[in-house]
């Protein structure tokens, strides 16, 4: 069949906007992008992988955005991104090092030449809301935090601790210096005035420890909150009655937009741990916790609106669903529409975050499935639903995952109730 040049004209020009139609469609579904770390690589020598998609903003469905890139290194565990959304943070820990990306316009990274390697292991990383500095909690046997000044998201020389002349503060229980702890989250205060970290004395708790219970040398606490406050140069502080109490095992740790509120999960009691924060620092429990968890909570995060918090179990694979008293913090576990208050993952669920465009789509990696499951948040209840087509393979054992926002979309903010 022969087109005259007019037909064939107005066949290219039809196909052409044909396309842009599409690729515009795509533009205004993707409000968010997903970055999910995972250990892809073989052995002790090949590098990780950070899987990019893009969260559609109707069915919250992901789909791929950019094709895996290197990790910067090898075992990612942890990720964090700036409050401007620009610089992307990997802590690999098989390497031993915190490497910078710069995040373009659609999502897109770029490895910088600036990186840090702590003393010890990485575990967790966090950056203020001020973007000035970054925050990396590290070590298997003894822990301490270390404090990188930011510069237009380039990591600087670390702080130097005045009281001990080392470029980090230990972790360490009073009167059991000794003691083996081992790091597991920190967190930043919105307004970045404080940090707060949590650990756990495996020297006071260690059921796998033989000849049991003779192995147990320690008869301090297991399970601590450690806080500091942060002062004009970035240098830290403890906090006025540091480190607190935290259960057994404690997991992970989040703080509220508000500055009110800290949030820390029990891995040992399958509980989760509230706490008042008072004269700007100093935390309190709430005494009418803690409050029950699926198995073995592994993760946290608190959605965008101060709401709602989200814990990941990993023995159940499941995540659990809390609504925030908003007067007193207290958290009221939500049931699903259904009468459920399970939402189910796949296998061992270990990270979760909340989109910041809409705060209406919650992800988790699920390490031994290497996927992605998806949930859409109900923004009035704070119940969850999956999402469209999830769950999402990912790289091999994702371990970490952060979410930007996309365009124009903007994020949400303390106080608003609808996405």
């Amino acid at each position: 069949m022969k087109f005259s040049k007019l037909s064939q004209l107005f066949l290219v020009s039809s196909i052409g906007l044909l396309v842009a139609t599409i690729f515009s469609a795509c533009s205004l579904n993707t409000v968010d992008f997903v970055y999910v770390a995972s250990s892809a690589g073989s052995g002790t020598s090949g590098d990780g992988q950070i899987d990019i998609f893009a969260t559609d903003g109707v069915s919250g469905a992901l789909r791929t955005a950019a094709a895996p890139i290197s990790s910067g290194g090898v075992n990612p565990v942890a990720m964090a991104v700036d409050a401007a959304y620009s610089n992307l943070y990997v802590a690999n820990a098989g390497s031993n090092s915190i490497v910078h990306f710069d995040i373009g316009v659609n999502s897109g990274l770029t490895l910088e030449k600036d990186t840090a390697a702590p003393s010890t292991t990485p575990v967790a990383i966090a950056v203020n809301t001020a973007d000035t500095y970054l925050y990396v909690l590290s070590g298997t046997t003894s822990a301490r935090l270390t404090v990188y000044p930011l510069a237009s998201g380039v990591i600087g020389t670390p702080l130097v601790n005045a009281t001990t002349s080392n470029s980090y503060w230990p972790i360490v229980v009073p009167g059991h210096t000794g003691d083996v702890m081992i790091p597991t989250g920190v967190t930043v205060l919105a307004n970045s005035s404080a940090v707060y970290v949590t650990a756990w004395d495996q020297s006071a708790y260690n059921p796998g420890c033989t000849p049991y219970p003779a192995c147990i040398t320690s008869t301090a606490n297991p399970g601590w909150v450690f806080g500091f406050t942060v002062g004009a140069n970035g240098a830290l502080t403890p906090v006025a009655g540091s480190p607190f109490e935290a259960g057994v095992q404690a997991s992970a740790i989040a703080s509220d937009p508000t500055n009110r509120f800290v949030y820390v999960t029990d891995f040992a009691s399958n509980g989760l741990i509230a706490y008042t924060i008072q004269d700007g620092s100093t935390l309190a429990f709430l005494h009418n916790g803690p409050f029950n968890t699926g198995k073995e909570p592994s993760a946290i995060v608190i959605d965008p609106r101060g709401r709602f918090i989200y814990v990941t179990n990993y023995l159940d694979s499941t995540v659990s669903a809390y609504a925030i008293d908003l007067p007193t913090g207290t958290p009221t576990t939500v049931v699903n529409t259904t009468g459920s208050l399970s939402n189910a993952t796949l296998a061992q669920p270990v990270a979760v975050v909340v989109d910041p465009a809409l705060g209406s789509f919650v992800y988790t990696a699920n390490n031994f499935d290497s996927s992605v499951s998806g949930f859409h948040l109900n923004t009035t209840s704070g119940a969850l639903s999956p999402t469209q087509s999830t769950p999402y393979p990912t790289g091999a054992k994702p371990t970490a995952l952060v979410a930007i926002p996309h365009g124009n979309h903007a994020t949400q903010v303390v106080g608003s109730t609808t996405p």
